[in-house]
């Protein structure tokens, strides 16, 4: 039985879908906000402003002013997660928006429950150790470590190599992935076990998506 690795509550991480429990706060982006910028709301509008507003981020952060590449990371901090989902959260994990949003979900998660989910790495990273070596994080792999890998990753995704960034996210998730399924075997409750197991399963499925989406950075397909 891991022990030290349930201490902590397990926090939820789903870079694939908005959470509701986030607290809606002024945005940047608000639905009025973004039928401007748009021009109204036709789908196909929206999609190229996804895109659009994804490839202007990159851009205006690779401009070498660290100040503009910190109120990037932070955008999510000031504004809530409603900021970028209302452009980016429906493109799909082989778009640019749609990697954008998962690697900011993947950042609010870890930043909602840094303790809880410093453990399940812990518990991963003793069957995942090729995956704990790229994600990172430094060892021991306390709350303050897995704080500083999401806004290392993200920062990285601005400012540095977007495929090492997405690579490195992929990575965090396979090693959490991991220790929730070794939790969920050590689990007696089939309930919770089952709620462990699908919480496992969707983080591999997202590990493979921004792995997938490293790979299209690199060949420069990832639009």
């Amino acid at each position: 039985m891991h022990e030290q690795a349930v201490r902590c509550h397990h926090g939820t991480v789903n870079p694939e879908r908005r959470d509701s429990t986030v607290p809606r706060r002024p945005t940047l982006l608000g639905p009025v906000a973004v039928d401007g910028f748009v021009g109204g709301a036709d789908p196909a509008q929206r999609i190229e402003a996804a895109h659009t507003t994804a490839q202007a981020l990159l851009r205006h952060a690779r401009s070498g002013n660290d100040e503009v590449t910190a109120r990037l990371v932070a955008l999510t901090d000031v504004h809530g997660l409603d900021a970028v989902a209302t452009l980016w959260a429906d493109r799909p994990a082989h778009s640019l928006p749609g990697v954008l949003w998962r690697l900011y979900a993947l950042r609010a998660g870890i930043h909602r429950d840094p303790c809880g989910l410093a453990r399940v790495f812990d518990v991963g990273r003793r069957r995942a150790p090729v995956a704990e070596a790229i994600a990172g994080v430094a060892d021991p792999p306390g709350q303050d470590e897995v704080r500083a890998l999401a806004d290392a990753v993200l920062t990285g995704a601005f400012a540095g190599d977007l495929a090492v960034a997405l690579e490195r996210a992929g990575a965090f998730c396979r090693v959490l992935a991991t220790g929730w399924a070794v939790l969920a075997d050590d689990e007696a409750d089939d309930g919770q076990a089952g709620a462990l197991t699908r919480r496992a399963a969707g983080l591999l499925r997202t590990a493979g998506q921004l792995e997938e989406a490293a790979t299209r950075w690199r060949t420069g397909t990832l639009q």
